[in-house]
């Protein structure tokens, strides 16, 4: 452990290799802010938490080359001997809580010395400041500890500028599902020399003071839907408006712009259950009306979102899916192993009930069990069709490629038939779908 800050080049490669399955396990990999993060001085990374490993992966793809950033993690995941040499080896120190035992807290006084020395040779640190996971989309309050360490660090420099918190909203287009976006957005760095003269004076209040600022600056960097009453209406109202909204504001229409909408949205939820919570009362009846339709005409809101759907761009559409339908069968084969063993693995032999750990979980059994399985195959389809190793080579790289293909194949299928459903739904003149389109417009049209 006391070795933790070395840069070996085991850890490099590693690293290399878990950056880029990361990014590729995402449809799109978006960062914004890049230009954020210092150059030559002690950095602590401070992102939101909602995602488990995922998020420490998250900051290590944002992280310069040559920057070492070790992490904090809950001292429970350590009592494994096995687990702690692993958690070592990918420079995770332990955190102790109220939960491990009040006999441990005392040994959080050695872990953050290591961290303040870790600082002072100009490496980084990535630590959660909500101190714990959460699967819903808003800020927890912030624990003490990131600030205690950031202050001790900075003491050594006075006023001086040295020590720099980087505030970092991390923002998943699903928190499971394979293929779906991240953006990563870095914020503008605190200074923690700004701090120090108050600091002196008086740590609370300068504990309070930076907090607060982390947080706004958090907040304006991830998806805050902060209700506790209300939170299941908001996530359905930033889904429903979340078009309505990029007009509005006439934004383009990507997915960094769809976030900035859902991110305007909340704001306007927030204030709405501050000055007229009757208001979002009735949002609250009126969302779960609309996902009670949904459920019931076996529909999503993207379907509703989309319309109106031409019979002639169907009839191209689904003559593109039948045409292809042999380059998805065989992307399939090739792939059902390996991409269904880790959701197996997952399911049926840790049983994992938590949906924040799922994909940290099929993403770290994945990224071992892909390129085993690629290489078998591949031995299996140079014996048996007495290939060369060129071509060898070549059917190794495009199993990957093959898989992905099969995977949007299917997810297109999907949609092609609900849109068909929808049109169907429609021509029966379905009471139900007609009602879900007009609650729809009255949610939209609450908050617009």
């Amino acid at each position: 452990m006391s070795n933790i800050s070395d840069y070996p080049l085991s850890f490099r490669l590693v690293r290399d290799y878990v950056v880029c399955t990361f990014k590729r396990y995402y449809g799109e990999y978006i960062v914004v802010g890049r230009e954020n993060i210092p150059a030559g001085c002690p950095v602590i990374f401070a992102p939101n938490h909602i995602n488990a490993l995922m998020d420490a992966i998250a900051v290590h793809s944002i992280a310069p080359y040559k920057l070492p950033v070790i992490f904090l993690a809950r001292a429970d995941l350590f009592k494994d001997k096995t687990a702690a040499k692993l958690l070592n080896f990918v420079k995770i120190l332990p955190a102790f809580r109220m939960r491990d035992g009040m006999e441990n807290l005392g040994k959080n006084s050695e872990v953050f010395e290591q961290c303040v020395g870790i600082l002072h040779q100009n490496k980084g640190l990535g630590i959660m400041p909500e101190g714990n996971q959460g699967e819903e989309r808003k800020l927890r309050p912030l624990v003490k500890g990131i600030f205690r360490i950031a202050f001790t660090a900075q003491q050594p420099y006075g006023t001086q500028p040295k020590v720099k918190i980087i505030p970092v909203g991390i923002d998943y287009g699903d928190l499971v599902k394979y293929g779906k976006h991240v953006i990563i957005n870095i914020g503008k760095p605190i200074e923690i020399s700004e701090y120090m003269k108050s600091y002196g004076e008086n740590p609370v209040t300068a504990t309070n003071d930076i907090r607060e600022r982390l947080t706004g600056a958090l907040n304006r960097l991830s998806l805050d839907l902060a209700s506790a009453k209300h939170y299941s209406c908001f996530e359905t109202v930033t889904a429903v408006a979340n078009s309505s909204f990029v007009e509005k504001l006439h934004f383009p229409d990507n997915t960094v712009y769809r976030f900035i909408a859902r991110q305007e949205i909340a704001k306007t939820l927030v204030a709405l259950e501050e000055s007229n919570p009757e208001k979002i009362d009735r949002l609250e009846s009126l969302c779960k009306e609309y996902t009670g339709l949904l459920t019931k005409v076996n529909l999503r809101n993207w379907v509703l979102e989309q319309k109106p759907y031409s019979i002639p761009a169907m009839l191209v559409e689904g003559f593109k899916l039948f045409w292809t339908i042999p380059f998805f069968v065989f992307g399939f084969l090739l792939n059902f192993i390996p991409f269904f063993l880790p959701v197996y693995i997952r399911k049926k032999i840790i049983k994992a009930e938590y949906e924040g750990f799922f994909s940290s979980l099929q993403f770290g059994i994945g990224i071992i069990a892909f390129p085993v399985f690629y290489l078998l195959q591949a031995i299996l389809f140079c014996s048996l069709a007495n290939a060369s190793w060129k071509l060898t080579l070549i059917f190794f790289f495009v199993q990957y490629p093959l898989g992905k293909w099969a995977i949007k194949w299917n997810r297109e299928a999907k949609r092609f038939m609900a849109k068909r459903r929808y049109l169907k739904l429609l021509r029966k003149k379905s009471t139900d779908l007609a009602r879900a389109q007009s609650v729809r417009e009255q949610i939209i049209g609450m908050i617009l």
